[in-house]
């Protein structure tokens, strides 16, 4: 799949010069690629598949939220912190696409944070942190509910995800966390931590990632009320031991 022509059928329109960044980010991608695992994912158009237009179906959710428009959104600054990025999926992607997005990418693997570095300055990204650290110590410091906007792709399991990434955002923000095609026994476990965290299920999105055969959820999760200051709990044990 052509990265201009499946962004386009997700309605996100790219200009020349953000092609060529992301192009410059598959270039980046697949040479440390060689010499360390950041993507079992090696073809060019894997990964624009897999990987870019995956990321950038989190747009989708946007709509959804308010009834505006994707474009009156993209032109918001918003704060959106991306918790487990990896090799930068979704947060790079929507940056690029997102131009005035306050972007922060929270790593704890020290050499991806490295990769994360590289490609921000590379490319110019402006308005980007990379911070290496575990999301649960993170979620308890200064930047605690600062965000607008939480991203979670292939995190952990939703009462988990939330436990990361609840703690982050403002009350009144938003948590997007990418699924898989049927993620309802997810939300029906993810009870108790959205009581517990001051969050509630807003939307569940089916989407078609263009070129790719399997389909994907957009779980649509808003920040209702003060997580209390007990979470998240010390790392590890929002994995070991979710809120259920």
């Amino acid at each position: 799949m052509n990265l201009e022509e499946g962004a386009f059928q997700l309605g996100v329109p790219l200009d020349a010069a953000q092609l060529a960044s992301f192009d410059q980010y598959l270039a980046l991608l697949l040479d440390w690629n060689q010499r360390m695992s950041l993507t079992t994912i090696t073809d060019p158009v894997e990964v624009v598949t897999k990987h870019f237009l995956d990321s950038l179906s989190c747009l989708l959710a946007l709509p959804r939220i308010d009834q505006q428009p994707l474009q009156d959104w993209l032109a918001r600054p918003l704060r959106a912190v991306d918790v487990g990025a990896g090799p930068g999926f979704p947060g790079l992607p929507l940056k690029i696409a997102w131009p005035a997005l306050r972007l922060t990418l929270i790593e704890s693997t020290g050499k991806k944070c490295r990769f994360l570095e590289q490609v921000v300055a590379d490319l110019g990204l402006q308005y980007v942190t990379v911070i290496n650290e575990r999301a649960e110590d993170y979620g308890q410091g200064r930047q605690r509910a600062s965000f607008d906007l939480a991203l979670a792709r292939a995190l952990s399991r939703l009462p988990t995800a939330l436990e990361y990434c609840l703690p982050l955002l403002k009350t009144g923000g938003w948590l997007i966390a990418q699924k898989g095609k049927d993620p309802q026994e997810e939300a029906a476990e993810a009870r108790v931590a959205l009581n517990t965290l001051g969050g509630s299920l807003h939307d569940i999105l089916p989407v078609d990632v263009p070129g790719l055969d399997a389909q994907r959820s957009l779980v649509i999760v808003h920040k209702d009320a003060k997580t209390p200051v007990a979470y998240p709990r010390r790392a590890g044990i929002p994995q070991h031991q979710p809120l259920l």
